[in-house]
């Protein structure tokens, strides 16, 4: 699975409080990044869900 962070981020913060380990803050750009090309298995649940909950549909999965 694989997750990217489109330009609508609005830069809330949200995915990185939900899920630090795969969600990171951009201090320059404002934005969240991705921290993983591959997200890892385990982790996979959780960023569904911080997918579902982006206020902004910001997050995109690809399965």
């Amino acid at each position: 699975m694989k997750a990217t962070i489109t330009s609508q981020c609005m830069g809330d913060r949200n995915c990185n409080k939900l899920c630090p380990e795969v969600f990171a803050y951009d201090e320059d750009k404002l934005l969240s990044v991705v921290k993983y090309d591959v997200i890892p298995a385990h982790l996979e649940d959780i960023v569904r869900q911080a997918a579902r909950e982006c206020g902004a549909d910001a997050i995109e999965i690809e399965e």
